[in-house]
């Protein structure tokens, strides 16, 4: 049996890393080559998707949806003992806690257990409008997939297609070539749903901690706003 020395392994390794080399510069061709209306949609939605993600980022935070600023005056408001100035603050801001009050508030003269229904009722209806704003990343990164697989679907079609009007003449190569370029709808769909539902998962988690918070704070104001209600009826 022969031994490789030190240079043969490392001519081997270099002859390797080439065609590596040469098989990523050959990638760029072959999406030449299997340009069509799936690329097109898959392309579509990766700037559709690298857009939504930075929305994410900017939107999916604690400063959005429960600033402490908010929940500082709120709280000065209630302890100041006018339900009407608390009711104007919480009318005008836009903060998670605030929507639950103001929710609770409308419903003053229905009596507690209609104020603590509106309040759960909006609290609910804030956690929703939070989560769907993360939930395209979700569908576009189920539709990746998808629509890749479709495209690798047509792109077989098309090849044995193919092969079957040269009467089945076509050699390897050409059958490999249509084969690869069917085949690579399938890579770009799955590079679209990998960062999606990767994205998707890690903000999910994100905005249910948050909101999750939120809607604690949302239950002691409540609280504390019915009580101050109560003391002001006659």
């Amino acid at each position: 049996m022969e031994v490789l020395n030190a240079s043969d392994a490392w001519a081997s390794l270099v002859t390797l890393g080439q065609g590596l080399d040469q098989q990523q510069l050959d990638l760029w061709p072959l999406f030449v080559q299997s340009f069509d209306l799936f690329s097109v949609a898959l392309l579509t939605g990766s700037l559709v998707a690298v857009a939504w993600i930075v929305r994410v980022g900017l939107d999916i935070r604690p400063g959005n949806i429960q600033p402490r600023s908010s929940t500082r005056a709120l709280e000065k408001l209630i302890d100041s003992g006018r339900s009407s100035e608390v009711a104007r603050f919480a009318a005008e801001d836009r903060a998670f806690v605030s929507r639950v009050v103001w929710a609770a508030l409308e419903h003053r003269a229905l009596g507690e257990t209609a104020m603590r229904d509106a309040a759960e009722l909006q609290a609910s209806i804030e956690s929703a409008r939070w989560f769907r704003r993360i939930e395209v990343l979700n569908v576009i990164g189920n539709l990746g997939p998808l629509i890749g697989l479709a495209g690798t679907v047509w792109g077989m079609i098309l090849a044995f297609t193919s092969l079957g009007a040269t009467g089945g003449q076509a050699g390897p190569t050409d059958l490999s070539l249509g084969i690869s370029k069917a085949l690579f709808h399938t890579l770009l769909g799955l590079l679209l749903a990998i960062p999606c539902l990767l994205v998707f998962g890690i903000y999910r988690g994100v905005a249910d901690r948050i909101c999750t918070d939120a809607m604690a704070q949302a239950a002691r104001a409540t609280d504390r706003v019915i009580a101050l209600v109560k003391r002001e009826a006659p």
